[in-house]
């Protein structure tokens, strides 16, 4: 679980909800800060019980370098509608659809980014169509299904909410102590707070039915490197949920990238926020514009 979201917004941002062809979704939008370039949009994706708030500290800095960037919580996710208990609303190609659909609300071209298990819904999205998108990155997001250990703690979970209350899940959670993640924010009452109404907005369906997606995911990394689609691969130094060799060698694979952020772990849009942004917008850079990225400020 991501705990160094942060969830106050960042000066000139926006949070509404984006009418899609799919339903409405809530986002963060940042736009580019006044006196820089606009270069382009990021549409950014959060990974397993994460949100929008896991960009949070990314948008400023990569406003500064000229980019509009939107952060979403997919359906069920957080702020997000969607169905409490209907497991298949949530399959892989469901939440694909629902991130083209945001992509063509949006207008224009965008970067895509996916944090973990937003890293392989985003490479799904691709894969259906990959016309909208002028680049993917994968954030700690890894060729096939999660780490041994980590599968244990999906069963754990998906056990609990079985037979378990998502308050009382909660409850269960901050009684075991959960570690905190290296680097990130100091947290107060309200940041805790506000993590438990995350939690308790998410639906049950969606934590199983993706937590079932990241236990089982296939390798698609050679059907997704035929697709003619800059790649770039960001991770931090250590990871429990993909071993950085094996992200070593997806972005071999994909003839991508490779950002190792010094000091993070597996979330260092959080870990070590402006290193990582200063690694996508220098990626970005390199990307040939759309001639509308003018006119996405």
């Amino acid at each position: 679980m991501s705990r160094n979201a942060v969830f106050t917004p960042p000066p000139n941002a926006r949070t509404y909800r984006m009418r899609t062809a799919r339903g409405e979704f809530a986002v963060v939008e940042s736009p580019v800060a006044g006196d820089a370039e606009p270069k382009g949009v990021a549409l950014m994706l959060p990974g397993f019980t994460g949100s929008k708030e896991d960009f949070t500290l990314l948008h400023e800095p990569l406003a500064a370098r000229g980019y509009r960037t939107v952060a979403v919580d997919g359906r069920g996710q957080y702020e997000s509608d969607g169905p409490a208990h209907d497991e298949a609303a949530y399959a892989q190609r469901e939440l694909a659809r629902d991130v083209l659909a945001q992509a063509a609300a949006l207008g224009t071209p965008v970067h895509l980014l996916g944090h973990s298990l937003g890293g392989q819904i985003a490479r799904a999205a691709v894969l259906l169509d990959h016309s909208p998108f002028l680049s993917l990155t994968l954030v700690s997001s890894g060729p096939a299904r999660i780490s041994v250990s980590q599968q244990q703690r999906v069963k754990l979970l998906r056990d609990a909410l079985a037979v378990m209350t998502m308050e009382e899940v909660w409850e269960t959670m901050q009684a075991m102590g959960p570690p905190e993640e290296a680097g990130g924010p100091a947290r107060g009452a309200a940041d805790e707070a506000r993590l438990r109404l995350r939690w308790l907005g998410t639906r049950p369906a969606q934590l199983l039915a993706t937590g079932r997606q990241l236990c089982t995911e296939p390798d698609r990394v050679a059907e997704l490197a035929a697709v003619p689609l800059p790649f770039h691969v960001v991770s931090g130094e250590r990871d429990d949920t993909w071993p950085v060799p094996l992200l070593d060698d997806m972005a071999v694979r994909l003839r991508a990238r490779r950002t190792v952020v010094p000091g993070a772990e597996h979330s260092p849009n959080t870990d070590r926020p402006l290193p990582t942004a200063r690694a996508l917008a220098d990626f970005w850079d390199g990307v040939p514009r759309p001639r509308t990225a003018a006119a996405s400020r």
